[in-house]
């Protein structure tokens, strides 16, 4: 799984998921019309990172155990 991260909002953009053309197909992040921003702040294509999918996120421990 290819996906973005916005570095201003958080956004995230997975490849598997986000965007689908007329055809259904899934589009790649870089084959995004250079117009596409994204869909919550506006900001451009070039303020997207790569996400590292593979990181597990950071939860609240439970320490009333």
């Amino acid at each position: 799984m290819n996906a973005y991260v916005c570095s201003v909002c958080g956004y995230l953009y997975d490849e598997e998921t986000a965007e689908r053309s007329i055809e259904n197909n899934l589009i790649a992040f870089e084959d995004l019309d250079d117009m596409w921003t994204c869909p919550v702040c506006g900001v451009a294509q070039d303020l997207f990172k790569p996400f590292d999918s593979h990181r597990i996120p950071d939860l609240p421990t439970d320490n009333n155990s």
